[in-house]
């Protein structure tokens, strides 16, 4: 019986995925953006990313953004109304300590802008817009892009235009601040 338990350990310990990230070292954070663009279009994606970063011990405020939007794209991927809500409240508290946590990252606060530009009004849980897209305006023009690649930022800057929340001048600045990144 021992031996049996000792070879059902083993094999669980060796059958664990090799995106478990172990508490001491640091999640591949480009490996988890590739893994979002994915989820977006598969619930079954968002649910093994959501999984797996749910293993991570003390997440840093970047991880717990991605965690804050896989719980939005899980009550996306909902059909009961009820979870939809308490998933998109999770979301948004999970944003709010990921964001109190690094209030200048530019890659947390477009994550955050992303999510409450696509939530209804009605909900009141999109409040944060505009002070997000200022920081990233303000991030964008100190040139303080965190881990983001170049590409990366294009696309955030690209986001942030099409979403149709900023003035002329702003949109302006956005499109000389993506010409630069050429």
């Amino acid at each position: 019986m021992r031996l049996f338990f000792l070879s059902f350990l083993f094999l669980l310990c060796n059958s664990v995925d090799a995106f478990s990230i172990p508490y001491h070292q640091k999640p591949d954070v480009i490996e988890i953006r590739k893994q979002m663009l994915l989820a977006i279009k598969s619930p079954k994606v968002t649910d093994s990313l959501y999984s797996k970063l749910q293993l991570i011990g003390k997440k840093p405020p970047l991880i717990l953004a991605y965690f804050g939007a896989l719980e939005a794209l899980k009550a996306k991927d909902s059909w009961n109304p009820y979870k939809k809500v308490k998933l998109l409240v999770a979301s948004n508290k999970t944003m709010l300590q990921a964001v109190t946590a690094s209030p200048n990252d530019l890659e947390i606060r477009f994550l955050r802008f992303s999510i409450q530009f696509y939530l209804p009004g009605f909900l009141g849980l999109n409040k944060d817009m505009r002070a997000d897209k200022n920081m990233i305006l303000e991030q964008l023009k100190q040139k303080h892009y965190g881990s983001a690649d170049k590409d990366y930022v294009k696309n955030i800057i690209k986001f942030v235009i099409d979403s149709r929340q900023c003035t002329v001048p702003e949109v302006a600045f956005l499109h000389e601040q993506s010409a630069a990144l050429n």
